[in-house]
């Protein structure tokens, strides 16, 4: 069990944990977790002043930044529930899911992709760096480990995307446990390519360093020249994201500009072997684990330290604490547990549909476990 019944108190400790350790670097902006956590609270103020009331919805449709993590952790302190929206969408598909999530606002940043961000009529717009965040004073409402804490909608590849609902004591204690996997340490500076609308980013990223005390840099938009000389300046230890990246880095002239890379995560049914063996030999990476996840479960497996080249490559690791996984008879991966979404929002059909009478989560991905416990995935349903 996690040491937190909440989000919003797991936050606020954060300040007495961390203090003045660095929490966000995004450009010049350098803010302590003392710092963080003090304007969170404001924007919590700010939301509440809105008229964000206890269990309502706001939508932060933004790319990686301080803002986002102020705004993100501030609706949730305010006793709201976050609706991260992809900045990939449409504004047709955008406002689709905002209109369904019911949100009583969209956060933005304006201009951002060339694209104006804009909301279903009666629904508020404020842009991210119009000062709104540090408009409130400092406020909390209480919220119980049962409550919703964040919708995820999926990205909706058959048909029309769904929202997730998670409560906060699930997301505590998966990304605890994946603080400890993930080998993420206090003041690991954690450079955040995974998109915060994404639970890899979001969770993954911002609620685990949080948990653990490690420094977030947020990149808005993946570009490898820039990414080097992040990690240079930054002294960047730990980073996250998908075999492409490793790829990228692989091909970096300059290597010397990596030196202090420790800990990385990926994550696809299939990784060459051979990228996991050139990353070991050719990068500093000393861990760099593989998972498999959904939106709908959160992180299901991990790769655990000592695992063999191939193991990382081919399979996605074994079931985290609490986490049963098994193989349907057409080869579909079942999960249930504790990390099992609360269900579709507004939709029972489809939660039926996804979730059977005995809890077994249908992920509609197509697997095998081998004599190990070890996941590899084949394919889609």
């Amino acid at each position: 069990m996690s040491r937190w019944q909440t989000i919003p108190e797991m936050v606020a400790s954060a300040a007495d944990r961390f203090g003045d350790t660095e929490a966000v670097v995004d450009g010049p902006l350098r803010l302590s977790f003392a710092e963080l956590v003090g304007r969170i609270h404001c924007a919590a103020g700010a939301f509440a002043d809105l008229g964000v009331g206890k269990g309502d919805r706001v939508a932060v449709w933004a790319p990686n930044s301080a803002e986002w993590i102020i705004a993100a952790f501030g609706v949730i302190t305010a006793g709201g529930v976050l609706v991260p929206v992809n900045t990939r969408f449409k504004t047709e598909e955008a406002a689709d899911v905002i209109g369904r999530s019911g949100a009583k606002a969209v956060l933005v940043q304006q201009g951002f992709l060339g694209v104006d961000y804009t909301a279903p009529p009666g629904v508020p717009v404020i842009d991210l760096k119009s000062g709104f965040l540090a408009s409130g004073r400092p406020f909390s409402r209480p919220v119980e480990g049962t409550d919703i804490s964040d919708i995820i909608f999926t990205s909706g590849t058959t048909g029309r995307s769904k929202g997730v609902m998670m409560n906060h004591l699930q997301n505590l204690r998966l990304y605890e446990e994946w603080c400890d996997l993930a080998d993420l340490r206090p003041r690991d500076r954690y450079l955040m390519i995974n998109p915060y609308f994404h639970t890899f980013g979001y969770k993954a990223g911002l609620i685990a360093s949080f948990i653990r005390g490690a420094t977030m840099l947020p990149v808005p938009v993946f570009d490898v020249d820039r990414v080097v000389d992040l990690i240079a300046a930054e002294q960047v230890t730990m980073l996250p994201g998908p075999p492409t990246l490793y790829h990228s880095l692989l091909g970096v002239e300059d290597k010397t500009k990596l030196a202090t890379l420790r800990a990385g995560v990926t994550g696809a049914a299939d990784i060459p072997v051979e990228l996991i063996r050139r990353v070991h030999e050719e990068l500093p990476f000393r861990t760099l684990a593989t998972g498999y996840g959904l939106t709908e479960a959160g992180t299901v497996t991990l790769s655990r330290p000592g695992d063999s080249f191939e193991d990382i490559a081919t399979t996605a690791g074994v079931a985290c604490d609490g986490v049963e996984m098994r193989i349907a008879e057409d080869g579909e991966v079942l999960v249930r547990g504790y990390t099992v979404m609360q269900g579709y929002l507004d939709d029972a059909a489809a939660t039926a549909e996804a979730i059977d009478p005995e809890g077994w989560l249908h992920t509609g991905d197509l697997g095998t476990v081998d004599d190990a416990g070890r996941l590899r995935i084949v394919g889609r349903k």
